[in-house]
């Protein structure tokens, strides 16, 4: 009768451990969309007004909302007025949410498939303007 006290006691012991280690073990959900999930979007960012951290702004405002930049930079050309996307592959049905988020900006198809992206967006003045910058 002890025995058979002892191993439910160890049973029940057992169950709710576990019980308790797999609600912690839980993840908890992210604050932001995780790029990847759904219809992934890969893009570059490059800053082509020569206004420090554009670049990395707008990055951070795209990767919030989902969008994955693989790379953020400077652009050759650092007197763009205007705000380009440049599609790098012939589906462009996802580009229109990366304008969206910007705010600024047009898209131009640009096919260019040694760079494994869906989309180049150079940053000019006009994004600068959105966020409160000015050279």
């Amino acid at each position: 009768m002890r025995r058979l006290a002892v191993a439910g006691f160890v049973s029940l012991a057992i169950a709710a451990g576990s019980w308790w280690w797999w609600q912690r073990s839980g993840e908890p959900p992210s604050r932001f969309p995780i790029p990847g999930e759904g219809e992934r979007i890969t893009v570059e960012v490059l800053n082509g007004t020569g206004i420090d951290g554009l670049a990395r702004t707008m990055t951070l405002s795209l990767r919030a909302q989902g969008i994955d930049v693989v790379y953020f930079g400077t652009a050759d050309n650092d007197t763009m007025a205007h705000t380009v996307v440049f599609a790098r592959t012939d589906d462009t049905t996802g580009l229109g949410r990366v304008l969206e988020i910007l705010g600024v900006g047009t898209l131009v198809t640009e096919e260019d498939s040694l760079l494994l992206l869906d989309a180049s967006v150079y940053l000019g003045l006009d994004a600068a303007r959105l966020v409160g910058r000015s050279p």
